[in-house]
């Protein structure tokens, strides 16, 4: 075999072996879910497949695959989401952090790969005349020189630059997560600050009714304080009663003005002029029933969690790149072309140029760096490791809170429900009694704020419960997309990697 034929095969085969060098990473195992099998509540899941989530959306087996189009269901709320996603800043930076990301990933996997450049140069020398090779060599020489060139290409036995690859990747792909989780936050916060500023314009319209009825309630006891049937304490009281509502009216109009400011920031622009017709404002803006699912389901699908694990890895490669560092580095530079001492002759036939050198580095004395690289490679495990299980449990919590909720909301609601009606009859009946003179203006005033303390917590637990249901939706994943019909996500650029998908042993219901 002659010398160039083995040039020709060897190079391809440095390379395949570079390219396919082992991995000194340790093998991945994923850390147990510290958390328990089961969540605690389970009086609001029910082993049912027969629910309203499946009746829209048949193919939902899971909270994260149930679009928020579907989940939402009052389409002011719907078209405010769709600005958003459009228009927060806060989306876009998460967009671009994606972006740098994988910008970030390309430059680390480009190191797996020579690098092949084109290139021309020219070296003139002069020597002196005892410098020269002979008396009659001229005082000045040329060189010219082109050709390709592989620069500092590194053979990856050991699996450095491959682990470190891997790192970026795990990392691009912890970055996309992120923006998987902005994206269901924001749609959460948005749904939130939605429906407070529906409680707060609820609560302006009761106490505008209130403050009505509290004049007409002053007005009556003037008139009567004015004949010298009441005393001055019962017009005292009266209008210490419509003063607390002029009072309370005067704060929800302030809390209805930041609500808004608030749902201009999420929305980064102005709310158009045309928005649709909101719904009537109640529970029945949002989906009756979520599939819940097993804690397990959230490794497979909450992208925090999956984030938490892509960053897990990624200090996993980083052991690997720590540990080939106590190997040899072989690393290559070469160049193919044409070399001669004159211009016009460079490329002819007889002017074939190759260079060859390899290089070998073996760390013999580093100053204990190379062991400290490796420990601190594997405390940065452990530390991920630690918040990847600290996530789960975070997310089992959130779950659990949420579900706790669903149980017992809507039978507060029952509760305020019939003591708002049983206030309003008490009412309905001191008025009476006090304009018989049976009773004084006081059995009146404890009831007209029994009556207006129910109502507003009625209102208020009303809110509470609505925003449990959209805390339980994006804890169990929910939120990022818009139709799961589709299953696309709303203006998504950049496809997020393939999820595992889980299976959903239950549904929790109202």
């Amino acid at each position: 075999m002659s010398s160039s034929l083995f040039r020709r095969s060897a190079l391809p085969v440095l390379i395949s072996l570079a390219l396919a060098g082992c991995s000194l990473a340790p093998k991945y195992e994923r850390p147990d879910a510290p958390v328990p099998a089961q969540y605690p509540d389970q009086n609001a899941v029910q082993n049912t497949g027969a629910n309203s989530a499946s009746a829209v959306a048949p193919d939902v087996a899971a909270s994260s695959d149930l679009g928020w189009s579907e989940f939402f269901r009052d389409p002011q709320l719907q078209a405010l989401i769709r600005i958003a996603l459009a228009n927060n800043r806060d989306m876009r930076i998460a967009v671009q952090r994606v972006e740098e990301a994988r910008a970030m990933y390309g430059v680390a996997d480009s190191d797996r790969y020579p690098t092949i450049g084109a290139g021309v140069n020219a070296q003139m020398t002069r020597n002196p005349e005892n410098m020269r090779m002979s008396p009659d060599a001229p005082s000045v020489s040329r060189f010219y020189q082109a050709g390709l060139g592989m620069t500092a290409f590194e053979l990856d036995f050991f699996g450095r630059v491959r682990n470190l690859s891997e790192a970026a990747f795990q990392q691009y792909l912890a970055t996309a997560q992120a923006r998987r989780t902005v994206h269901i936050n924001l749609v959460s916060l948005v749904a939130e600050a939605y429906f407070r500023l529906r409680t707060a314009q609820q609560l302006d319209g009761l106490m505008e009714s209130t403050l009505l009825s509290r004049q007409n309630t002053y007005d009556l006891v003037k008139a009567r304080f004015d004949v010298g049937v009441a005393s001055s304490l019962d017009l005292a009281q009266a209008k210490s009663q419509l003063d607390t509502v002029r009072a309370d009216r005067a704060a929800i109009i302030r809390v209805q003005a930041q609500a808004k400011n608030a749902m201009q920031l999420l929305l980064g622009a102005e709310a158009p002029a045309d928005l649709p017709q909101p719904a009537v404002f109640g529970r029945d803006q949002i989906l009756a029933a979520i599939p819940v699912g097993l804690p397990s389901d959230l490794l497979e699908r909450r992208p925090d969690i999956i984030g938490a694990e892509n960053a897990l890895l990624a200090s996993n490669a980083n052991i690997g790149a720590a540990r080939a560092a106590f190997f040899p580095n072989i690393s290559i530079t070469g160049l193919l072309g044409f070399a001669s001492p004159q211009l016009g002759g460079l490329f002819g036939s007889g002017q074939r140029y190759w260079q060859f050198s390899p290089q070998l580095q073996v760390p013999i004395f580093t100053g204990g760096g190379i062991r400290s690289n490796l420990d601190v490679a594997e405390a940065r495990k452990n530390i991920a490791v630690a918040e990847y299980e600290k996530t789960v449990q975070t997310a089992f919590r959130e779950v659990a809170d949420a579900l706790a909720g669903e149980a017992t909301y809507s039978g507060e609601l029952d509760a305020l429900r019939d003591l708002e009606a049983s206030a309003a009859e008490t009412l309905r009946l001191a008025q009476l009694r006090y304009e018989t003179g049976i009773d004084s203006f006081l059995q009146v005033q404890n009831a007209e704020v029994n009556l207006y303390t129910a109502q507003r917590a009625f209102l208020q637990t009303g809110m509470e419960s609505l925003m449990n249901r959209v805390e339980l939706y994006k804890a169990l994943g929910g939120g990022w997309l818009e139709d799961s019909a589709t299953g696309l996500p709303v203006a998504d650029s950049n496809a997020a990697a393939g999820q595992v998908p889980g299976s959903a042993a239950g549904t929790v219901t109202e």
